[in-house]
């Protein structure tokens, strides 16, 4: 069988913060009706819109059947 994957970076503000859980049960229900499986979350630094930096986030990858 084959597979395609999705990479979401997700963090809760342009400049960090703590991660909601609503947020991330929305993103999780979203790509499910979409057929999507969640493979892994990751923690790590996710570029920011504002300096250089990078803010604390999670990557969440998915995958799905083709």
């Amino acid at each position: 069988m084959r597979y395609e994957y999705k990479v979401v970076e997700l963090r809760e503000g342009l400049l960090g913060g703590k991660m909601s859980g609503q947020k991330l049960e929305k993103v999780l229900n979203d790509h499910a009706g979409k057929g999507w499986q969640v493979k892994a979350i990751t923690t790590a630094d996710v570029k920011g819109r504002i300096g250089p930096g990078g803010v604390e986030g999670i990557l969440v990858t998915f995958e799905r059947p083709v």
